[in-house]
């Protein structure tokens, strides 16, 4: 079996590599490319990553390389974790939306719609090119934003699913809490990439005994901290929100938080640089304990359990993908992408059926669905006017004096990657 990871001079790499050296039982690879344009990066990555393989006693090896159509040839599946523009331009995307004081955040609001724009032409062209190589090989989205970036490559024709860290993030918390192994953990998990909420907690399966309520009764406190949301509104809604939703339950709080403390994308760029230098120790045989901060945790379980199933090698037939809802959610477009639990094997992803959805989130999710619509009409076909109907659309943005301005600013810091500009 051969796997590709474009992106793979990432500091995320060896969260995934570890995984695959830890797993190799349920996704036996052969055969692990890491393609990536940063030559220094992916020295160094790839040369920690042929040091876990070898502590670990996994017999696959692990291939680095510039050349992207070689990365592919043959590939059976092909993980995406790019970030077009690096942290530089994450440091926009979180800065200047908060000029006018809307959130700054690389995923949601104005510089999430900026990183689609940056991202969704150079994840089709990787696609196009995988395709040619190997039209049966799946490709697993891992890209933000997920939700649009997978929008665009199913709607392409790819065979593609996209694939977020929150759900097993919150499934590995639970158990831990109800002193269960992940494995009797199922989550009802609703919504879009980074729009989502878990509406009940089940003991071993789809059809177990949700223990919600009483996770709430005995942790609440606890996932409220952790949420950084009031403990009395997870009692209200009696559902637990993924952390993004902040962004919207406490707006205005988190601008003046954003606006007064460092950004993110420093942080991460200073631990980049750490990490970096101690993936250059040859002494270094496991993933660093300081990766843990820099985010994607669990990812690479996630991402093997996926991988798995799609290549027909067995893995949780249960998962938490992002695909097409096809009809799962009604008040939702066929061809919206949601993320909700799904039934995934050799044909894909078949979303599992969901309960009717409370108002007070569908209507959420089909506000949030419009704005990706437009945001994706924006990434294929560019124009400014493209990009303020869909910054417009935005719930976190919405007024037309704002949807002005952060045009404005997102085509004047975006430039040098839009074709059109």
């Amino acid at each position: 079996m051969k796997l590709t990871v474009v992106g793979g001079g990432s500091t995320y790499t060896p969260e995934l590599v570890d995984g695959f050296a830890r797993l190799r039982d349920t996704l036996p690879v052969e055969e692990l490319v890491l393609v990536d344009p940063a030559a220094d990066r992916l020295e160094l990555v790839g040369g920690l990553a042929r040091r876990i393989f070898a502590h670990q006693g996994h017999p696959g090896r692990v291939v680095t390389t510039s050349d992207l159509d070689a990365a592919v040839d043959g590939a059976d599946a092909v993980l995406l974790q790019l970030r077009v523009g690096g942290q530089a331009a994450r440091q926009q995307d979180e800065t200047w939306p908060l000029e006018c004081g809307c959130v700054g955040q690389e995923t949601t609001g104005a510089g999430g719609l900026a990183k689609a724009l940056r991202t969704v032409p150079v994840v089709l062209d990787i696609a196009d090119r995988v395709r040619r190589a190997n039209p049966d090989a799946w490709i697993i989205d891992f890209t933000n934003p997920v939700g649009i970036v997978t929008r665009a490559l199913l709607q392409a024709g790819h065979r593609a699913v996209g694939l977020c860290n929150v759900a097993i993030g919150l499934q590995r918390k639970f158990a831990g809490m109800l002193g269960l192994a992940p494995a009797d953990i199922h989550l009802d998990h609703v919504g879009l990439n980074h729009l989502t909420w878990e509406t009940a907690v089940r003991l071993g399966g789809p059809e177990g005994e949700d223990v919600l309520p009483r996770l709430l009764a005995e942790h609440g406190g606890t996932i409220a901290g952790d949420l950084r949301l009031p403990r009395p509104l997870l009692d209200r809604l009696g559902v637990v929100p993924s952390y993004y939703l902040r962004y919207y339950y406490a707006h205005d709080e988190v601008v003046d938080e954003l606006r007064t403390k460092p950004s993110r994308a420093a942080e991460v760029a200073a631990m980049e640089r750490e990490l970096l230098t101690m993936y250059g120790d040859p002494t270094l045989v496991e993933k660093p304990a300081l990766l843990a901060r820099r985010g994607g945790a669990y990812y690479s379980e996630a991402a093997v359990d996926l991988a798995a199933a799609l290549l027909g090698g067995g893995g949780n037939p249960y998962q938490v993908v992002n695909t097409y809802n096809k009809g799962t959610l009604p008040f939702l477009p066929d061809d919206a992408v949601i993320e909700v639990q799904a039934a995934v094997d050799s044909k894909g992803a078949a979303p599992l059926p969901v309960p009717a959805v409370d108002p007070l989130y569908a209507g959420l999710m089909a506000d949030v669905t419009a704005y990706e619509h437009l945001a994706l009409e924006a990434a294929l076909r560019g124009g400014r006017d493209r990009v303020f109907r869909a910054l417009l659309a935005h719930p976190l943005i919405g007024q037309y004096a704002y949807a002005e301005t952060l045009t404005d600013q997102l085509v004047a810091h975006n430039r040098e990657y839009l074709a059109w500009a």
